[in-house]
């Protein structure tokens, strides 16, 4: 019983951190990391670079589909990985999503884009927003018990985006929405490639 309260109460705690982060792009100077813009010059696509978690390896967490299939996040190092948390709610998530997609598209075989839904509704949100905005090269994952949230947190800032090379070691995350279809987003990821920066 305690237990399952202190879980309640926690999501709740990441919920409304998560909204905080998500609706005011917060936290350039608190994350200590560099913010990057893309070469749209867009405002609204500006996310902060940290480095500080450099070396840790993929979470142990399970990840579902729709379908019910699962995944061993932990266990699906073996290419460079561009793991992404968002949720329906979030605007920055929404926008940055067909740039994900056009993304996992491009860079297939070479970069893993693993797209994580941290809606607490799950496939009942999840699927309708997949079939709306036609996103046909991105994983359905989903996280409705935030358990990946906590991993990097508890409070974490919603869109995150993770690059882990090959051997599951983070490389950097993006903390807020990227253009990531620009050029400057294909030299952050080359970062995870083997022999890369």
């Amino acid at each position: 019983m305690l237990k399952t309260t202190y879980r309640s109460a926690m999501l709740a705690v990441l919920v409304a951190g998560a909204l905080a982060g998500c609706d005011n792009g917060a936290g350039d100077e608190a994350q200590g990391g560099d913010q990057v813009s893309s070469e749209t010059g867009a405002e609204d696509f500006t996310g902060t670079i940290d480095r500080t978690f450099a070396g840790d390896m993929l979470p142990e967490v399970t990840l579902i589909d729709p379908d019910g299939t699962t995944l061993a996040l932990a266990e699906a190092a073996g290419t460079p990985i561009l793991l992404n948390l968002w949720a329906t709610w979030c605007a920055p998530c929404v926008a940055e999503m067909p740039m994900l997609d056009e993304l996992a598209a491009e860079m297939d075989g070479q970069v893993r884009v693993l797209t994580v839904s941290e809606d607490i509704n799950g496939a009942e949100a999840v699927v309708p927003f997949f079939e709306r905005h036609g996103l046909a090269n991105l994983p359905r994952w989903m996280d409705s018990t935030n358990d990946l949230a906590f991993k990097f947190g508890g409070g974490a800032s919603l869109p995150l985006t993770v690059l882990y090379d090959a051997e599951g070691k983070e490389v950097w995350r993006m903390i807020g929405a990227y253009h990531w279809t620009s050029e400057d987003a294909r030299v952050l990821i080359a970062e995870g490639l083997p022999g890369g920066a």
